[in-house]
């Protein structure tokens, strides 16, 4: 019971906290004259990945690495084939050309760099330095590539929400929360784990998993239902690079002795798993630049397909 309490407790303030965070960085993001989909791409994306951020670091100091790995390779599939199908069944997804050209590649490669990283078992200093590396080079070609906007009448209107001052308070609030509920919700996890008997990394790519992709999931469907999918399309994109890229590049310098381990079956399956599915979302992007329905629905049923198998073959 211990357990339980903690993981929704903990799942509860990463929630919370993240949807503070971006509310209040996309103010502040606005107010600097940023597009809906660049916000999307760097302050949304960051935002939600912060509780995978806060997650990996805590079980990585903890002694779990299999969570961490296992959930930022959760995640990623969970938002490339859950969150991205069920928005495109409610209505066709549309891609703008820069998402084509750019995003996409840049999501594809950071699955092919994952993979190539953790091929030994293991990430080390060098890997976590060329994973932090990647994601500081991807938000600043994100901002010298995007256009600015005039926003000045909408910066305008915000002001009775907070100036900078009020929204960095909410920043600082929201930061904290999303600290305090990863290490509840690692902690409920091991715990979880251990009672059952099921490997640490299942945990991560499954329970924790998807708890974290929550916010991802929430901004897909609303958007979706106001038929503004910029924004969330940016933060999908976005999140599925930085998840890799400054989460566990992050977690790896975090962790004692600048080295986690990747456990076998991650590297075997569920990494080969998350770069066939990041080829297979990027291919029906492509095709005619929007995420059709069946296509949707496919994503969706792959993502089922995977969490039977890995609930026949690995608990």
């Amino acid at each position: 019971m211990e357990a339980v309490l903690l993981g929704v407790g903990g799942l509860a303030l990463l929630l919370v906290g993240a949807e503070l965070l971006v509310r209040s960085g996309s103010r502040l993001a606005t107010r600097l004259g940023l597009s809906p989909m660049v916000i999307g791409l760097t302050v949304v994306s960051v935002g939600t990945s912060l509780p995978e951020l806060a997650i990996g670091i805590d079980a990585a100091r903890s002694g779990s690495p299999g969570i961490a790995t296992g959930n930022v390779v959760g995640t990623n599939l969970a938002n490339l084939l859950l969150v991205l199908g069920l928005g495109a069944l409610l209505r066709p997804v549309a891609f703008d050309g820069r998402t084509l050209r750019f995003d996409l590649p840049a999501m594809v490669g950071a699955a092919l760099l994952l993979f190539v990283l953790s091929r030994d078992g293991s990430i080390g200093p060098t890997g976590g330095v060329v994973l932090l590396l990647a994601a500081v080079g991807y938000v600043v070609l994100v901002l010298r590539t995007s256009p600015r906007e005039d926003v000045t009448a909408e910066a305008d209107a915000g002001d009775g929400r907070g100036g900078p001052p009020v929204q960095l308070l909410v920043l600082v609030v929201s930061l904290a929360l999303v600290v305090l509920g990863a290490e509840w919700l690692v902690d409920g996890a091991v715990q979880g784990a251990l009672v059952l008997g099921v490997d640490e990394a299942v945990i991560g790519l499954t329970v924790v998993a998807l708890g974290t992709s929550a916010p991802e999931l929430v901004t897909m469907l609303v958007a979706v239902a106001r038929r503004e999918t910029g924004l969330a399309v940016g933060n999908l994109v976005g999140s599925s690079v930085l998840n890799i890229a400054l989460v566990l590049g992050a977690t790896v310098l975090a962790a004692p002795g600048a080295t986690i381990a990747v456990p076998p079956d991650v590297v075997d399956a569920d990494l080969v798993l998350l770069v066939v599915a990041t080829l297979g979302a990027g291919l029906a992007m492509r095709t005619g630049s929007r995420l059709s329905r069946p296509e949707g629905g496919l994503l969706v049923l792959g993502y089922a397909a995977y969490l039977t198998w890995l609930v026949l073959t690995r608990v």
